[in-house]
C-alpha cells in the first residue's frame, strides 16, 4: 500500500527518478550527467570527501579532501557535463552553475560541495534549463574559502 503511494506521488510530481523492480521494490535510478567524450567525469568528481575545519570568525565548515586523480586536473583544461543552474538575470549566462544531477527532484537532496561546479565563462553560454550543458574551461580546486565551493571552471566556453 505504501509502495503504490509513493509511486502514484512520484507520477503526479513528475519525478522520473523512481523506477518499479520486478520483485515490486523500488530502485533509485538517479544518475548524474552522462561524461561527454574524453570529459571528468562526475564519479571521479564525486570522489572528493569532505573533513571539517573552524575558520576565523568559529564557523564549522566544509574543507576537500581531494584524491590524487582530483588534485591532478587542477589548473587543466577539461570538459564536464551537467545541469546548468543560472545566476544571472539574463537569456545567457557568464556565471551559472553545472550540477551533477538535474535540480529540483523533490526525493533527492540538494547537491553536496562535490555534486557541482561554479563557472565563470569566457564565452556566454544559451540558458538551458531542460537538457545537458556541456562545459570546457580550466579546472581550479577551491575549498577554502565561505562560500563552500570545491571547483570552479574558469575561461570557460562551450564544450
Amino acid at each position: 500500500m505504501v509502495q503504490r503511494l509513493l509511486i502514484l506521488l512520484a507520477v503526479a510530481l513528475g519525478a522520473p527518478a523512481l523506477a518499479i523492480q520486478p520483485q515490486g521494490t523500488i530502485a533509485d535510478v538517479w544518475q548524474p550527467a552522462a561524461t561527454p567524450k574524453g570529459g571528468v567525469s562526475w564519479k571521479l568528481l564525486e570522489s572528493t570527501r569532505e573533513t571539517t575545519r573552524q575558520d576565523e570568525n568559529g564557523y564549522i565548515r566544509a574543507k576537500p579532501v581531494f584524491p590524487p586523480e582530483v588534485k591532478a586536473l587542477n589548473g587543466k583544461r577539461v570538459k564536464v557535463a551537467g545541469f546548468m543552474m543560472p545566476l544571472q538575470n539574463a537569456a545567457k549566462q557568464t556565471h551559472f552553475v553545472l550540477l551533477a544531477y538535474p535540480p529540483g527532484c523533490p526525493f533527492h537532496l540538494h547537491a553536496g560541495p562535490a555534486q557541482f561546479v561554479e563557472v565563470k565563462a569566457e564565452v556566454a553560454f544559451p540558458v538551458d534549463l531542460e537538457g545537458v550543458t556541456v562545459v570546457e574551461g580550466v579546472m581550479e580546486l577551491t575549498g577554502e574559502d565561505e562560500g563552500g565551493v570545491f571547483y570552479r571552471m574558469t575561461r570557460s566556453r562551450p564544450g
